[in-house]
C-alpha cells in the first residue's frame, strides 16, 4: 500500500512563509494529479491547490498569488510554497494523489499554525 508522507508544517507568524512537501513511498501508476487540501478548525476540508499530469495548476481563490504548487521530476512528489501566510491559513494540510485506475491516495496531514 503506497503512502503519501507530508512534511514542512509548523508554527509561523503572519506574513511568513512555509514550504510543504509530499512524497509517495512507492510507485503510483496512472497518476493524473496531485494536490493539497486543508481543513481549518471547525471547517470542512477544502481544495487548496492541484497540479495535473500536464503541469496545469489550479488554486483556491483565497490562496491565489500567495501559494505555488509544484511537482518534481519524479512526478510522485509535490510541494506547496506558501507565502504571506495569515491566520486564516491555519489548518491541517493534506496531500492528495489521484490516479486513473487505482483510486485516490491521501496523506495523514501536516499542521500549519499561523499565530502572532
Amino acid at each position: 500500500q503506497v503512502q503519501l508522507v507530508e512534511s514542512g508544517g509548523g508554527l509561523v507568524q503572519p506574513g511568513e512563509s512555509l514550504r510543504l512537501s509530499c512524497a509517495a513511498d512507492g510507485n503510483i501508476f496512472d497518476l493524473t494529479a496531485m494536490g493539497w487540501y486543508r481543513q481549518g478548525p471547525g471547517k470542512q476540508r477544502e481544495l487548496v491547490a492541484v497540479i495535473g499530469d500536464a503541469g496545469r495548476t489550479d488554486y483556491a481563490d483565497s490562496v491565489k498569488g500567495r501559494f505555488t504548487i509544484s511537482m518534481d521530476a519524479t512526478r510522485i512528489a509535490v510541494h506547496l510554497q506558501m507565502n504571506n501566510l495569515s491566520h486564516e491559513d491555519t489548518a491541517v494540510y493534506y496531500c492528495h494523489a489521484n490516479t486513473a485506475s487505482t483510486g485516490d491516495y491521501w496523506g495523514k496531514g501536516t499542521l500549519v499554525t499561523v499565530s502572532s
